[in-house]
């Protein structure tokens, strides 16, 4: 029966979990980063994709058009994002996280 060491002090176990932590926090925070970073690329793919399309209603030609289809374009990108994206945020997440290793 294998049992874990005990820490030699109350204040290595404090900096133990610290460090545990830490890292978790900073994974965390990465993730979220490479979640916001694919959405903002999403946003900008569906902004291209919708910017030649004219037509009737409240994206047809009307002044205040283009700010509302960036609004759109902006959620949309949120909203694949949330639901799993295309996989950039996999890739970027795996990245920063090797960057972060490195140092």
């Amino acid at each position: 029966m294998s049992t874990m060491p005990l820490p030699a002090s109350p204040t290595d176990a404090s900096a133990a979990l610290a460090a545990a932590g830490g890292k978790l926090s900073a994974e965390r925070k990465a993730r979220g980063q490479a979640s916001d970073f694919e959405a903002m690329f999403l946003s900008s793919m569906f902004n291209q994709m919708l910017t030649g399309i004219d037509g009737e209603g409240p994206f047809g030609g009307a002044g205040g058009a283009g700010v509302w289809r960036s609004f759109l374009s902006e959620e949309y990108g949120k909203s694949f994002a949330k639901a799993g994206g295309i996989g950039v945020a996999d890739h970027v997440y795996r990245w920063l996280i090797a960057q972060q290793e490195a140092k």
